[in-house]
Formats: C-alpha cells, sequence, structure tokens
C-alpha cells in the first residue's frame, strides 16, 4: 500500500540498444534519481559494448540497477524476472523497434530523441520524411505510446507520421552544474582557458547535423573573434586540416559547465534538432545563443531575449556575433533571459516531474 501523500510506485524498464552514448542515453542517466521521489524505479538495459562501459558505470554509481546484455533474449528474462509495469524503447537502429515488439512484452513507450527533419536548403523535406517514415517512424507507431522532447516534435510527429498517441515532455537540465559565473570566477576561468579575446564557443560532436562547417566558415569571416570547439567525431580531422588560427579544438572535455562560463557566447548553427540539451545548458550558464532559426530552436529562443536566431547561413551568423561582441549590455541581458526561460520550465527537477507524471499516467490507460 501507497504511504499517504506519496506518489504510487511504478517498475520501468529503460531498454536501449545504443552502441556507445547519446543523447538519449544522458537522459536517463539525468532523469532517473530524480523520479524516485515520484514514484517511479527504473533499471536500464543496454548493449555489453565497449561503447558504454564507462556509461553503464556512471549509472551504477548513481544506484541505478543495470543490464547489459547481448541479445534481446537476455532483457526479455529481465523482464520476466522484474514484473515491469512499463518498458521504455529507445532504439539508434533502422527498423530497431520491431525487433524489441518481436522479442519482449508490453506495454510499450517510445522514447523519440530523433531530430526528426535536417533543415537543408534545396533539401526537400517529403524526401527525407519519406526515409524517416520507412526506417523508424512507420515501426514507432507499433508502441502503445510515443514520448518526445518538445511540442514541436510531437505535433510533428503527430501531422507528419500519424502518431494518435504521442505526448511531448520538454527537456531540463541541472541548473545547479549549468549556472552562471561570478565575476571574479569569469574572470579566473577566462585565465585558466586562455581566452583573451570575444570567445565563441560550440559544444558539439562533430557530426554532420551539428554543421561545424559553418563555425570554421564563420571564424574565417571574422578573425577578430577567437572560436573553441569542444566534442569529438568522424568530422573533426578534416576540420581540424582547414581551419584558420582563431579556432581552437578541445575534443572531448569533462569541465563544459566552467567552459560555458567563461565563452563569450554560444554558436550552435545546428541543422537538426529536436530539443537540444546543449543549448538548454549553454541558456542555464546565462550564455547567449547564436543559433539556426529552425522550429525547434525557435521553441527554446525568442530572437533579440534569450539569443539570436539566424537564416541567412555564414554571414547572418558572423553579423550576429559581431553584434555581441560590440554590445555587452546585450549580450548580459540576453545571458539572464536564458538563464530565467531555463528556471521557468526546463529545469532537470521540472523534466523528471513532467516524465513521471505521464508515466503514472500511461501505466494506467487502456490503450
Amino acid at each position: 500500500m501507497t504511504a499517504p501523500g506519496r506518489p504510487p510506485s511504478l517498475r520501468v524498464l529503460f531498454v536501449t540498444d545504443a552502441p556507445a552514448v547519446g543523447g538519449s542515453e544522458v537522459y536517463m542517466r539525468e532523469l532517473i534519481p530524480p523520479m524516485r521521489e515520484h514514484g517511479i524505479h527504473a533499471e536500464v538495459a543496454l548493449p555489453a559494448a565497449a561503447g558504454t562501459a564507462d556509461f553503464r558505470a556512471q549509472l551504477q554509481d548513481r544506484g541505478i540497477p543495470v543490464h547489459a546484455y547481448r541479445s534481446l533474449a537476455e532483457v526479455a528474462a529481465v523482464q520476466q524476472a522484474g514484473a515491469f509495469d512499463l518498458t521504455l524503447l529507445s532504439s539508434w537502429n533502422a527498423r530497431g523497434y520491431r525487433k524489441y515488439y518481436r522479442t519482449l512484452r508490453g506495454p510499450f513507450v517510445s522514447l523519440v530523441h530523433d531530430q526528426l527533419m535536417l533543415h537543408i536548403p534545396m533539401l526537400p523535406q517529403g524526401i527525407y520524411r519519406a526515409f524517416y517514415e520507412a526506417l523508424q517512424a512507420g515501426d514507432i507507431r507499433g508502441a502503445n505510446h510515443v514520448v518526445t522532447v518538445s511540442r514541436w516534435g510531437a505535433a510533428y510527429l503527430q501531422r507528419h507520421h500519424r502518431m494518435p498517441h504521442v505526448h511531448a515532455v520538454p527537456n531540463g537540465v541541472n541548473t545547479t552544474k549549468f549556472r552562471p559565473a561570478g565575476p571574479d570566477e569569469r574572470e579566473a576561468l577566462r585565465r585558466e582557458y586562455d581566452f583573451t579575446r570575444f570567445t565563441v564557443l560550440t559544444v558539439a560532436r562533430f557530426s554532420i547535423e551539428k554543421n561545424h562547417p559553418t563555425v570554421i566558415a564563420a571564424a574565417r569571416h571574422a578573425p577578430e573573434l577567437d572560436f573553441v570547439l569542444a566534442g569529438t567525431g568522424y568530422l573533426e580531422p578534416p576540420l581540424r586540416a582547414v581551419a584558420p588560427g582563431n579556432v581552437r579544438f578541445l575534443g572531448k572535455r569533462h569541465d563544459v559547465p566552467e567552459l560555458y562560463r567563461a565563452a563569450d557566447a554560444v554558436l550552435q548553427p545546428t541543422i537538426a534538432e529536436n530539443q537540444s540539451l546543449a543549448t538548454l545548458e549553454a541558456m542555464s550558464s546565462g550564455a547567449p545563443i547564436v543559433t539556426n532559426d529552425i522550429p525547434a530552436q525557435r521553441e527554446l529562443i525568442t530572437f533579440g531575449q534569450e539569443g539570436l536566431l539566424v537564416g541567412t547561413g555564414v554571414d547572418g551568423y558572423v553579423k550576429a556575433l559581431r553584434f555581441l561582441a560590440q554590445h555587452p549590455a546585450h549580450r548580459e541581458r540576453m545571458g539572464a533571459a536564458a538563464r530565467q526561460r531555463v528556471l521557468h520550465g526546463h529545469t532537470l527537477e521540472q523534466n523528471a516531474e513532467g516524465l513521471a507524471t505521464l508515466l503514472h499516467q500511461l501505466a494506467t490507460s487502456d490503450t
């Protein structure tokens, strides 16, 4: 029996086929602990792959039971032993969801963090939608419910991929970890990182959808600014070979919160997002954002308030960054507004409560 004033207990199993760590895996790691106070007791099943070894250790350090599997039959055995109320699915692989449905038992909730659309000039969106429908969306519809991380994403899946039971639970971030710096701390961090000029930070994996070539092009057109890139990925080597001297590559970092606090602005020319954790982290840190004018980013940023939305390519990004460099009062105001936007709708606690409330509702749903 549930104690008075406490939410009922719900057992859920998060299942992913990720061979490495991406946004959906970080999502699980951050959300599971704070959902406990809302009655959600979760375990995680993920491949016994080298790319997940460190992540599995991180989950265990947070007290999250972990099941490393080599086949989905092993996950089915975990389900049988655990008497879970819901199974939450996330797949990196084309047609990965149908493999879950064949082997595991429901009810199923699909967690969709996918970018959903590539916003590339001259690329007909209908073509991309057709590929996503064939490779993912058609299978995702087989779940009892779908949860995605933005209101835009939920509306998109309903309209273009005919998903009737889609729920939006906006992302949240740790606002204590990602916070603005005081004046003394900021100056100390800038000395530590040798940020001597106006410094633009980009935090993202080096993959096509993050649009790093535009960062390099902007640096070439704005030699008076410094550009700092944190992350790794398959595009890093060729971009290093062509980058101008005002670009620094930091590689994989464990001090991203401090980098946000030290930078003057954050540049994210991304061409594909659902709801960007990196954007929310930067906003929570009080950093003004310069980003692509695409639907997911418009859900987080109003032009001129939390940052600047750009729809005109490299020249537009350079113009926006130069504006921020020349107007420190605008930078400060935008950074403060960005922080408030996160505090009023995108904290980790709000995210955990929202998802926990929804899962309780879905566990008692007839559909």
